[in-house]
């Protein structure tokens, strides 16, 4: 995707020539009435998220109080019960949102246009999100990172805390090499098994997600090809790799370790209680462990997903082959299934169709974008990309933003460190968040309220902003 976003700005002529020109006047950054709807479609999609866990409680409600209409064991929910659930599923938001788009612009500008609108979006990121979370959730991957975090937890006593901070740091900070979705569906699912097992409070639960999404946000700037955010502002303004951990990567390994530690303080007696609840759960762990008898996975199969993964990682920009080479990934699966898990593909599915739609109201919004980014101090540029992206991607931001024309160098520092600062504040502020609201939505009775994740997700962003404006050009 940023390849492509980079040969465009460098050659706009070569391209613009295969659009229809009534797709390039929806992209371009003159102000329309149809840019008026489509911005109001977009922040009824925004409000929709934000009240995903009322839809629930809603649905749940009407289900209660169906139930006494329960006449046999064959008893199914509703239609109107099973719509409530669809709508309340975060993955599916934005998705349903397109068709009213959708509608207008066939309105506006007729069925062909509409239909060229939709095919000619770039959909490469939201394929290898979920061909990658499928790949990362598999039994060998999760084996050798779980052996990992308990090896680095291992240095600080393996008690409950140091094991919540070891992963909370180190596993953020792998998604500089394995990509922030990776990184992001290892440590949720092993926070999952190893810490939400145990019951913690809602307010340590809360603080938990916050930091996985905020941490994973930052945590893939070591390298210029494990964000999406990075991938599209790195190959647009030709960042290496180390321009992005001299300028940007240890600002952000400093702000994971304080953030982790101001909230290992703040709940520091929870993490006694909760590791005395663990010690007690041990033994009837290792008893249930030795009952399942898991055999163990050779190493040249753990070695062959490392290639895999690796291997796609490496062409994540070119679709034909990343997916092409999942298929071969699910054939190897397939003849190794005795060393597997089995692979789901329906969550995978969905979170890529989050981010389809988030890419395709994404190309309706840059006229406002553009224009508030391009009339603030650099200063102003940082905060403002950071609140900005709490409520929409910020690869979608990020690649706006390489549209304002003559950007200097602290512009370009302040759009960066904005919008990978305010990658936590909400679940689709950053593409991999979906998956862990996915993994770990579950651990939250009712569903996960956006508001207290923001809340909780304010102080490791003000760290954050902190930070990179202390030690960064804009002091």
């Amino acid at each position: 995707m940023a390849t492509l976003f980079a040969e465009i700005l460098k050659q706009p002529q070569k391209y613009d020539c295969l659009k229809h020109p009534i797709i390039l006047q929806i992209e371009s950054l003159q102000f329309s009435p149809f840019h008026a709807v489509s911005l109001i479609i977009f922040a009824l999609a925004i409000f929709h998220t934000l009240s995903v866990h009322t839809i629930h409680k809603w649905a749940r409600s009407l289900e209660i109080a169906q139930a006494p209409l329960r006449k046999n064991k064959k008893w199914h929910r509703s239609i109107s019960v099973q719509i409530l659930y669809l709508f309340s599923e975060i993955e599916v938001i934005f998705a349903l949102w397109v068709i009213p788009l959708f509608l207008a612009m066939v309105l506006f500008y007729g069925w062909t246009v509409g239909v060229e609108y939709i095919n000619t979006r770039d959909y490469t990121e939201p394929l290898f999100v979920a061909v990658i979370l499928a790949m990362s959730a598999t039994r060998p991957i999760i084996h050798i990172a779980e052996k990992t975090i308990i090896w680095c937890a291992k240095w600080f006593g393996s008690s409950l805390s140091s094991w919540w901070f070891t992963l909370l740091t180190v596993g953020p900070l792998l998604g500089s090499l394995i990509t922030e979705v990776g990184s992001m569906t290892l440590c949720a699912l092993l926070l999952s098994r190893q810490f939400f097992a145990f019951q913690p409070s809602k307010n340590l639960a809360y603080a938990t997600l916050a930091l996985l999404f905020v941490n994973v946000s930052v945590g893939g700037v070591l390298t210029d090809f494990a964000s999406p955010a990075v991938l599209v502002l790195a190959h647009c303004w030709h960042w290496t790799t180390a321009d992005m951990f001299l300028v940007f990567g240890w600002k952000a390994v400093l702000g994971i370790f304080l953030s982790n530690l101001l909230y290992w303080v703040i709940f520091r007696k929870e993490f006694k209680t909760l590791d005395e609840k663990r010690k007690r759960h041990e033994n009837a762990r290792a008893l249930r462990a030795a009952e399942e008898k898991e055999s163990p996975i050779p190493l040249w199969i753990i070695l062959v997903h490392i290639l895999f993964i690796v291997f796609i990682v490496t062409v994540s920009h070119y679709t034909a082959l990343f997916v092409s080479s999942f298929l071969f990934f699910i054939g190897f699966h397939q003849a190794t299934r005795p060393h597997q898990y089995p692979i789901r593909l329906v969550r995978p599915m969905l979170i890529g169709l989050f981010l389809a739609g988030l890419v395709i109201h994404g190309g309706t919004q840059g006229w406002w974008v553009v224009s508030l980014l391009h009339s603030l101090s650099p200063i102003a540029v940082m905060g403002v990309a950071m609140l900005l992206t709490a409520f929409n991607d910020n690869t979608a931001i990020s690649y706006l933003s390489t549209l304002v024309p003559a950007w200097g160098d602290l512009f370009k520092y302040a759009i960066f460190t904005g919008v990978i600062a305010g990658g936590g504040l909400t679940v689709i502020a950053n593409a991999p968040n979906p998956a862990g609201f996915a993994i770990l939505g579950r651990h939250f009775n009712g569903g996960i309220r956006p508001i207290k994740l923001f809340l909780m997700a304010l102080a490791p962003t003000f760290i954050l902003y902190l930070l990179f404006f202390l030690f960064g050009p804009l002091l």
